[in-house]
């Protein structure tokens, strides 16, 4: 027995070993094509998708070692077998002569077409271990629906399609499973992965969470503050909201529980600032810039206008975190490190983000800035001693970011079968004529239908799936009703990301509960309350002008300054107080109002922001009275 156990833990260890290997020769890889584009894309998807579908079955076991053991060795030959039939099958759509015109008049070989189904077999087994079942069914469902859909009643019903002719379009060719979410995922978020992981490996993510501390530790609520603006600073480029939470939760939310926060107020802070940073400009996580590729907008102008709307869903997360602080009684921190030695120690590495951020403002290739950035943060790093990198954590950096990046790509596969069901059957029209249809032609109620949508998605996809997917079957529908195409993809973006925060499936408040020691369902409830901007930002989008076309500077401001009227409307609205405590009337006003400033016409607005306007001095007011009658 003895015996047995050992010769498992080996094994175990020995393809791990080749696992790190194979990670970091595709890092590499990745760092090449994205420097030469010496291959095509027939070739370079195919080729990216089989190193990340090796890699899932190597360190994504069928079984774990412990799990029971017996059946340890025997799912590890299957595993290694999915590996080869994943490079096999590969292979064949490397050598594909796409110049061959017999292909089109005869079909596919049936050696093509069992490459092309065990593609999509074990893209959908790799699916399961790294992203979850949901997301497998999805896929399914939509294979289904190209399969079968001519048996359909008519209002729903397309032309049904072979087996081979779902394989031509899915395998053989670049859309599908090799389309355009895959070409994003391969090309410049693994790179923008990569560059997060060098970050974290360097210390740059430990040097922005000292400077959050000491920019906001020493006021009321101080930790809970840096927790918001560090998951701002860090979100972005660590492109995961859980993985955020994680990274800077493990510090931030003990801090909190200290200083006096509930243990589900905490995990609850941590996960609405750190799913906040996947829209924080200038990466935004791996959504933004499939984004640019489906709307042919150029990726700086989506960092633009995205700036405004960013910043306030901050104050509003900020707001509300002060609002907590005041109604527990809670102080800032006793002693922080002053901003002045903390930049003394790491300003090298705000020259990173500069440069990319003024590179992807320049408008140059996404993928090539991500090299560079890659190179920046090396670079930045090595020039002082005390964060200078071993050629082992260089190796580290590399490993971590091919492995952070696999189920991302994976799902962008996967999610680029639905993509290509909806082209293939023409589903998508049909899709947004029944949503206009249920909603009566109000954009209001698209909205909510979009919203709802939006959070049963996010229940069992990731961010950028579930935008991949909400993207295709409701922009058409928000285009229909009158808005730019930017504002209606950058509404099902942001709306997208609320699966994070939203009971009962809150993956992000979940992971914060954890370190939390909390309540995941309290948790998860905190964390939709404290990101309101969510839901509101999205909806001022739709009915203001805030997301900037570059035409109405005017209209533009006034947005922002109604967002902050509803901002600070609906906050008073729920917490019962701003500065001070609400009167139930003065409540009741602000909800009202948080609701009429949306849907009216300007001068009612007006009228609303002036009211949320006279409502706030008023309190601060009361606040200064309070102070000098306790003086006196």
């Amino acid at each position: 027995m003895t015996t047995t156990s050992s010769f498992r833990q080996i094994l175990a260890d020995k393809i791990m070993f080749v696992a790190t290997i194979a990670a970091i020769i595709l890092s590499v890889f990745q760092i090449w094509q994205g420097i030469t584009a010496e291959l095509s894309a027939p070739i370079f998807r195919p080729i990216h998708l089989s190193w990340v579908l090796v890699l899932v079955f190597l360190v994504k076991p069928l079984v774990h070692i412990n799990k029971p053991p017996r059946l340890y060795l025997p799912a590890r030959l299957i595993d290694i077998t999915f590996a080869g039939l994943t490079m096999w099958a590969v292979l064949r759509v490397i050598q594909f002569d796409y110049d061959d015109i017999g292909f089109l008049l005869d079909g596919l070989s049936s050696a093509d077409q069992l490459a092309g189904v065990i593609i999509i077999a074990l893209l959908l087994e790799a699916t399961r271990r790294t992203v979850g079942l949901v997301m497998v069914a999805i896929a399914i469902f939509f294979l289904g629906y190209a399969l079968f859909g001519d048996i359909l009643p008519d209002v729903v019903a397309s032309k049904g399609f072979s087996v081979e002719e779902i394989i031509r379009f899915h395998i053989f060719s670049t859309n599908g499973v090799f389309g355009a979410p895959l070409a994003i995922a391969a090309g410049v978020v693994f790179i923008f992965v990569l560059f997060g992981a060098f970050l974290q490996v360097s210390g740059a993510g430990q040097f922005f969470i000292d400077g959050a501390f000491s920019v906001a530790g020493k006021y009321r609520g101080g930790p809970a503050k840096a927790s918001v603006i560090a998951s701002a600073a860090l979100g972005s480029i660590s492109g995961s909201a859980i993985a955020n939470t994680v990274t800077t939760g493990s510090l931030t939310i003990p801090m909190m529980k200290k200083l006096g926060y509930k243990p589900e107020q905490a995990a609850g802070i941590e996960a609405a600032a750190s799913t906040g940073g996947q829209i924080m400009p200038p990466v935004m996580g791996a959504g933004a810039f499939v984004m640019a590729q489906f709307t042919g907008i150029p990726y700086s102008e989506i960092l633009l206008v995205s700036i405004a709307p960013a910043i306030l869903y901050f104050a509003c997360t900020l707001l509300y975190v002060h609002l907590m602080a005041c109604k527990l009684g809670l102080q800032g921190m006793d002693t922080v490190e002053k901003l002045s030695v903390v930049l003394k120690q790491g300003w090298h590495f705000l020259v990173p983000l500069i440069f990319i951020t003024t590179l992807l403002l320049m408008s140059y290739s996404p993928v090539l800035v991500g090299v560079a950035g890659c190179a920046a943060i090396l670079t930045a790093a090595m020039c002082r001693k005390h964060s200078r990198l071993t050629f082992r954590v260089f190796l580290q950096g590399m490993k971590e970011g091919a492995l952070l990046a696999l189920p991302i790509s994976v799902a962008c596969a996967t999610a680029g079968i639905v993509v290509g069901v909806v082209g293939q059957t023409g589903i998508g029209l049909q899709f947004t004529q029944f949503l206009i249809a249920l909603s009566g032609g109000h954009l209001w109620s698209v909205l909510g239908l979009i919203a709802i949508a939006a959070v049963i998605l996010g229940m069992g996809l990731p961010v950028t799936a579930a935008y991949i997917v909400l993207s295709i079957m409701a922009v058409p529908a928000l285009t229909d009703l009158g808005l730019g195409l930017l504002t209606a993809h950058m509404i099902v973006f942001w709306l997208s990301q609320t699966s994070n925060v939203t009971p009962p499936i809150a993956l992000a408040a979940f992971a914060g509960a954890g370190i939390a020691n909390a309540s995941p369902m309290k948790s998860a409830v905190q964390a939709f309350k404290l990101a309101q901007g969510f839901f509101l930002i999205p909806t001022m989008m739709a009915f203001s002008g805030l997301i900037y076309s570059g035409d109405n500077m005017s209209g533009f401001v006034f947005a922002i300054i109604t967002t902050i009227g509803l901002i600070l409307a609906f906050a008073g609205s729920i917490e019962g107080r701003l500065i001070n405590p609400l009167s139930l009337i003065e409540r009741g006003i602000l909800f009202v109002l948080a609701g009429g400033i949306i849907f009216t016409d300007s001068w009612i607005r007006i009228v609303g922001v002036a009211i949320i306007a006279a409502i706030v001095l008023f309190n601060m007011r009361s606040q200064n009275n309070n102070l000098a009658t306790s003086n006196d």
